[in-house]
């Protein structure tokens, strides 16, 4: 059996403390010590002689007295590391030390001096005593629960444009460099597998860079696919970590919106999602008794999923006039392919309502909507 890992987080009830805190929580051999705003520093050593090993996170950006840069950045830092030198001397254990340290460090300003101080105490740490030690130096973090109109451009921008509120960009060519908190979580963990004597230089993947401009731009571009239903592109990279980090900040009363019904005296259809490459999702309904389609496509292909009801799909080719026909119902999912070349039809043959769901592989273009009447 494994034995249990507990992990000392400092700043645990900050932005990134919350997002590490909940995957520890998924972690079965991880448990987690937590220090705070407002602890007494006192109570670091015992602390740090409870703990397999340390991730440091708690840190002053927009203190009222810049004194406190120096005095939570480099000090509980120094404090720290005395802490770990304790164990050290008392027990011989070493405790791996992870400290998120800033790229403003590189910079001369209070906040990035006291940044640099803190990564040069944890250096000496290292060199001194052997301790493993990772300093990862961190551009912008965003992601959820990231405190908005404070020091995240990405957080504010996402909250406020949830709730219809003006946004300010001054330099739309300003470039910021970008991390998302799930990839920080991740690569914070990781660092505690293996650790190495010494300190050890870490960086997270993937960065990002991207213009304030382009950056207020795509969030916009979330909201309206609201009321458009053209999906971004949200699967992969940046801006899939953009979209989850925009809808996390939406209002409760924005959990939902409403889309397009078109009804008939066959049914009901509705448009659910749009989408710029892979097509657009949609569902239908067709009272007993109803037919649906009666036409055929040169290209356009579709997928039918009945999720209700009694279904008769018909088949003819168009130059053979061969016939073909299927059943299916809600009661066994089983996907129906549109062929081109081939008209096609859906029939409700049951007693009660038949709902389908319907994915095409192109979004319906009514200059071009590549579908011809042509009864069976």
């Amino acid at each position: 059996m494994t034995e249990m890992k507990k992990i000392l987080i400092t700043g645990a009830n900050g932005f990134i403390g919350k997002n590490l805190l909940v995957r520890l929580g998924e972690l079965p051999d991880h448990s987690a010590i937590t220090f705070v705003r407002g602890d007494e520093v006192a109570r670091l050593p015992a602390l740090v002689a409870e703990a397999d090993a340390v991730i440091h996170l708690a840190g002053e950006n927009r203190p009222a007295d810049e004194a406190a840069f120096a005095q939570v950045n480099t000090g509980l830092t120094a404090a720290l590391c005395d802490a770990v030198r304790d164990v050290i001397r008392n027990t011989g254990r070493t405790v791996p030390l992870v400290l998120a340290s800033s790229t403003q460090a590189e910079r001369d300003n209070p906040y990035g001096r006291s940044k640099l101080a803190a990564e040069e105490a944890v250096q000496d740490l290292a060199q001194a005593t052997g301790n493993p030690c990772v300093v990862f130096r961190l551009p912008g973090v965003f992601g959820k629960w990231c405190r908005p109109n404070y020091n995240s451009v990405v957080a504010t921008f996402c909250h406020n444009l949830a709730r219809d509120l003006p946004i300010q960009v001054n330099d739309p060519s300003a470039v910021v460099r970008l991390v998302y908190v799930d990839d920080v979580v991740t690569a914070l963990i990781e660092s505690l597998a293996a650790p190495i004597a010494g300190v050890t230089q870490a960086v997270v993947q993937p960065e990002y860079a991207i213009t304030l401009g382009e950056l207020a731009e795509q969030i916009k571009a979330f909201g309206a696919c609201r009321t458009s239903l053209m999906s971004e592109r949200v699967g992969t990279g940046l801006v899939r970590a953009l979209y989850a980090t925009y809808v996390s900040y939406l209002p409760n009363d924005k959990f939902a919106y409403e889309v397009p019904q078109y009804g008939d005296p066959r049914g009901v259809f509705v448009e659910m999602l749009k989408t710029p490459d892979c097509g657009q999702f949609s569902f239908f309904t067709a009272h007993p008794g109803i037919t649906r389609g009666g036409h055929y496509h040169h290209t356009k292909t579709e997928k039918f999923l009945v999720i209700k009801g009694q279904a008769l799909f018909r088949f003819r080719h168009l130059l053979t006039d061969e016939l073909y026909e299927l059943r299916t119902s809600g009661e066994k999912p089983v996907v129906v392919d549109t062929i081109p070349g081939w008209s096609h039809d859906i029939t409700n043959v049951g007693d009660d309502e038949m709902v389908v769901m319907l994915w095409a592989n192109e979004v319906f273009d009514r200059a071009r909507p590549d579908t011809f009447s042509c009864a069976l």
